[in-house]
């Protein structure tokens, strides 16, 4: 059990240095970001790593779905909605 949390926040780790790499503007795809952080199956596993951040220093609204719709927030979708066009994304 010991070996799994390790390797869970080194997932974890991977994901928030890479999401932090998002530039204004831009946004990668969960599938995206689970593929950059070694896990390209993870997808729903960057959402979960990603709802329990409230770090403003990693911005996780620029994560969004492959099918392009904005994905859940743990903020509020409206609220990532409105962060997006704020930076002119959608």
């Amino acid at each position: 059990m010991g070996l799994e949390k390790t390797q869970m926040k080194s997932f974890k780790e991977k994901v928030f240095e890479i999401v932090k790499k998002i530039s204004r503007g831009k946004t990668m795809t969960y599938k995206q970001v689970a593929k950059m952080a070694g896990l390209p199956r993870a997808c729903r596993a960057v959402g979960n790593v990603l709802n329990k951040n409230y770090d403003s220093k990693i911005p996780c609204h620029r994560v969004i779905r492959t099918d392009g719709s904005v994905g859940g927030y743990n903020r509020g979708r409206q609220k990532k909605i409105n962060l997006l066009r704020n930076e002119k994304t959608i």
